[in-house]
């Protein structure tokens, strides 16, 4: 079975990995183009890329599907099925239709629910305590194929999306092998998405990342691990921004109101949350500089008790 993989993240690397592990014939690998990054916005290339380049599996990098830009390369690669994890960008009806196998999607949630971009992340933020990884086929709709094989993953209330994201990878390559191996026994068992069960999950933009301090507190400590540690939940502290990376429910009983800081100890400060709630705040990282916690952000500056965020 040749297979086409297309992926762009880290993320994917671990069912690239997969593949390879199981010795199957992964004959070329799509990627997105490169991108600046860091400080210094030097172009680099994608994870996917890179583990590609490891493999010395030959590797495209086109700007788009268009029939005109991709054609030809999947004309010549000639896939069985082409695997898609993460890799960022629609795929058109000829691409879907070219495999004699399909072409599979290794999403991030027990679909029906979260299809969409950040399903890790809106999971954590909406407070489910399950996830999972889903095999589907992919069609023209988003996320809306048939079900091949699913597996879940819990959610505890510690997980952040860097801990649920280094979770599901790992989760991620067996159940990927698992469909693979039903395909090519040919006993998939289709199962349809429910529509009417279906949930969404768009990306995440600034605005989602914005702590309304009239939540209450749970909301808010799920909210801040959803996006840590990217793009991490922000509020704004004496006109500058300040993003927090670790805060948790806590209980106390004080007349505040929402956004008040209530306590400041040594370690820690405590902010008043919607429906007299309480955060407790650890671990921040003010405007222009690097991540640390509140501890040591003490040591050289004041965080005063009654004032306020956001």
């Amino acid at each position: 079975m040749r297979i086409m993989f297309m992926g762009t993240p880290e993320f994917a690397n671990y069912s690239l990995d997969a593949l390879i592990e199981e010795g199957y014939d992964v004959c070329a690998v799509v990627t997105q183009p490169d991108k600046p990054r860091g400080r210094g916005h030097a172009m680099s290339h994608p994870d996917v890329y890179i583990r590609a380049e490891e493999y010395n599996i030959p590797i495209y990098q086109p700007e788009n599907l268009k029939k005109e830009t991709f054609e030809d390369i999947l004309t010549s690669v000639n896939p069985d099925i082409i695997v898609v994890t993460a890799y960022g960008k629609i795929l058109p009806e000829y691409v879907l239709n070219f495999p004699k196998y399909g072409c599979i999607n290794v999403h991030g949630s027990l679909l029906p629910a979260y299809r969409g971009a950040a399903p890790m992340q809106w999971a954590i933020i909406n407070g489910e305590t399950k996830t999972g990884i889903t095999i589907m086929y992919m069609e023209k709709g988003l996320d809306t194929g048939d079900m091949i094989i699913k597996e879940e993953v819990e959610i505890t209330d510690k997980d952040t999306y860097e801990t649920l994201h280094d979770k599901m990878a790992i989760v991620s390559k067996p159940t990927l092998i698992k469909a693979l191996k039903l395909i090519g026994e040919g006993k998939i068992m289709r199962e349809k998405q429910d529509d009417a069960l279906s949930s969404y999950s768009p990306m995440i933009d600034k605005k989602t990342a914005l702590i309304d301090w009239s939540k209450k507190a749970t909301d808010i400590s799920n909210l801040i691990r959803g996006l840590n540690p990217f793009p991490k939940a922000f509020t704004i502290f004496e006109g500058k921004g300040l993003k927090i990376l670790e805060g948790y429910a806590v209980d106390k009983n004080y007349q505040a109101k929402c956004g008040e800081i209530v306590e400041v100890n040594k370690d820690n400060f405590v902010v008043c949350c919607g429906d007299d709630t309480f955060l407790e705040v650890l671990s921040i990282q003010p405007e222009g500089k690097r991540v640390m916690s509140v501890e040591d952000y003490l040591k050289g500056n004041k965080i005063e008790k009654n004032t306020y965020l956001g």
